[in-house]
């Protein structure tokens, strides 16, 4: 099968399940694993955010969704030329990948009345809310392919290690309260699969909505929520651009009393590999959670990729 993949997560998924050979195709954003980066690039970000502060991104970003637009340009070319039986997508986020009208279109005037049978251009969107469905969601990917029962092995090894985790953080008496920050200017709550997360690694956060969209939200409201841990894990940044632009961040004075800060507790984390997409890596992440929230469980090595404590 020839696989074309429009999101990193789904990218990821196709890898995991050993598929790497089937795919045919990618995003300019896709760069996990290794093995996949000299693929066809099938998209492009419209908006040059190499020289743009988060403040500048996020403006730029509302600008062009407000008036129908996306942020991202397909190449329908070379799409067409690829002649993939499948295409990866989703429908969750305008920001994480082409908007999902704009592959349908290009799919129905590129096939026509052939995109609706497999083998002919077929679209699956794959849109988790939390980390349950994303698992759900590489099995999906799995039957499509014709390899569900590997799939079913490897989504099992997965539940394994969610499930140790919910053993050892199932009874604590002291779950700790945490803001996750998904974008710095303006700060973003994360949304969707994080604060599940959260719960599962034994914290409870306090601004974000589980199963829900990230929002903007007031400084002052994340400081009236008297956060003990603050995570940031900006959407697109690993640890080393996290860190870097944490340094950048005009935090209000306030934040400086806030319980996270007095106790050393600010961790930047590597959120484009282990909490922005929806793939498999998210099971790292949670564990890595875990083990900031709760170092006394030991529930794995934090290596120097995953995290770092930040001072404000």
């Amino acid at each position: 099968m020839r696989i074309v993949s429009l999101l990193p997560s789904a990218t990821e998924i196709v890898c995991f399940l050993g598929l790497a050979d089937q795919l045919v195709g990618i995003t300019h954003e896709c760069d996990y694993p290794d093995n996949i980066t000299g693929r066809p690039k099938l998209t492009t970000n419209i908006i040059d955010h190499s020289h743009s502060t988060p403040l500048q991104i996020d403006k730029h970003i509302k600008e062009s969704i407000h008036t129908g637009s996306s942020i991202y340009q397909l190449n329908r070319g070379l799409l067409d030329s690829l002649n993939p039986d499948l295409i990866l997508t989703q429908e969750l986020c305008d920001v994480c990948a082409v908007s999902y009208n704009e592959v349908e279109r290009a799919v129905k005037e590129l096939y026509g009345e052939r995109s609706k049978t497999l083998g002919t251009g077929r679209v699956l969107s794959l849109d988790p809310v939390n980390i349950q469905e994303v698992l759900e969601s590489i099995i999906t990917v799995g039957r499509t392919v014709g390899v569900e029962v590997e799939a079913n092995s490897l989504v099992a090894g997965l539940q394994k290690r969610i499930d140790r985790v919910v053993s050892m953080t199932r009874n604590l008496s002291y779950r700790p309260r945490v803001y996750c920050m998904e974008w710095f200017d303006p700060p973003y709550s994360a949304g969707h699969w994080v604060p599940g997360m959260v719960a599962i690694a034994g914290g409870a956060e306090v601004v974000g909505r589980a199963e829900e969209p990230s929002f903007v939200v007031n400084w002052d409201e994340i400081a009236a929520a008297q956060p003990e841990f603050l995570i940031l894990m900006p959407c697109g940044y690993d640890l080393s651009e996290t860190i870097q632009e944490s340094r950048k961040v005009s935090f209000p004075d306030s934040w400086q009393d806030l319980p996270a800060v007095k106790s050393g507790n600010v961790y930047a984390l590597n959120g484009s590999a282990y909490y922005n997409r929806p793939g498999p890596r998210l099971v790292d992440g949670l564990e890595i959670l875990a083990q900031i929230l709760h170092p006394e469980l030991q529930i794995c090595d934090i290596r120097k990729d995953h995290a770092a404590k930040v001072s404000l």
